[in-house]
């Protein structure tokens, strides 16, 4: 039997085992970029930093750092240094429950590598993640939270371990209307989201290269579709695999909570705006959430806890 890449113990904060290393190109801006991720000590949770820049070069991977952006989540830090499109490499580390890292980039975009988490999964798998020694704090929701924006919405209720339910509607009949439900316990993330890509319609290729983005996108990091059509020539990796993506997406803009969240998140045509404004509305209730010390059975209900390479190897 293979080994569990998170055993059973009393401390069950986690790091990666070595360093492990990307290179491709951002999405938006069309830059050559790198990306290394280092192991980090207990309770320093998940930090950028920018190898290009002197000075304040540190940028937390937290919800209170998120600046508004209408296509990636951007994280910026008080002397203004930013990083953007930060999404996927979050939800990779908390889908593989890495709680600890510091990732060093050399540019202001994280590259998109295939448009979803599946080359970061990888990289994590291989290299195993190390237990350390201090407790797992997690976020507890203990009451209902919603926000909403237009015809967007999101929602944390309680629930013993992460869930997340998304609903998407476009108008592409290659998407349509998807709904899916999953819990995030016992590597459900790689097993069902971590290789589904980023997407959009043709029309907004059009309309974000008019406006100078999306430089860096081609059909080889994204699903472009055309009505009822998929443009990729391989297809789709999921029939489903959009509404799989924007849980991707929710996963990785949920990990800006700090902490591992015990809660069921509704997303209804939900964004990245949408699950940060969430966030900060979760955090400014202090009667919605409490933080909780796991005890190491506990700590088997989080996304990551007991994944084995041998079961993966699909990715």
């Amino acid at each position: 039997m293979a080994r569990s890449l998170n055993e059973t113990g009393k401390h069950m904060q986690t790091t990666i085992k070595s360093i492990v290393r990307f290179a491709g190109t951002g999405l938006h801006q069309g830059r050559p970029a790198r990306l290394s991720i280092h192991p980090a000590p207990a309770n320093h949770g998940i930090w950028f930093r920018r190898t290009d820049i002197e000075g304040n070069a540190m940028i937390a991977a937290r919800h209170d750092a998120v600046e508004l952006s209408p296509l990636c989540t951007l994280l910026v830090n008080e002397a203004g240094v930013s990083v953007s499109t930060v999404e996927h490499v979050m939800a990779a580390l908390s889908g593989c429950g890495v709680l600890n890292a510091i990732l060093e980039i050399d540019g202001p975009e994280v590259p998109i590598l295939d448009g979803s988490a599946a080359e970061f999964v990888r990289a994590i798998l291989k290299t195993g993640v190390r237990r350390l020694d201090a407790p797992v704090h997690a976020i507890e929701i203990l009451r209902r939270v919603h926000v909403s924006d237009g015809s967007a919405s999101a929602t944390l209720t309680p629930a013993d371990e992460l869930e997340i339910d998304f609903s998407i509607d476009f108008v592409d009949a290659a998407i349509g209307q998807q709904h899916k439900v999953l819990r995030l316990s016992n590597g459900t993330f790689v097993r069902e989201l971590c290789d589904s890509r980023t997407f959009c319609s043709q029309s907004d290729v059009d309309a974000m290269r008019a406006a100078g983005k999306a430089l860096g996108g081609s059909l080889s990091n994204a699903v472009v579709v055309d009505g009822a059509r998929v443009l990729n020539p391989e297809g789709l990796r999921h029939i489903d695999e959009a509404v799989r993506h924007k849980m991707l997406d929710a996963l990785g803009d949920l990990a800006l909570a700090g902490a591992p969240i015990l809660g069921r998140y509704t997303g209804i045509r939900a964004g990245h705006a949408v699950t940060n404004k969430l966030l900060r509305a979760l955090f400014a209730d202090p009667l919605a959430y409490r933080i909780r010390t796991l005890s190491a059975t506990e700590c088997r209900l989080l996304p990551g806890a007991g994944l084995e390479r041998d079961v993966f190897s699909h990715i």
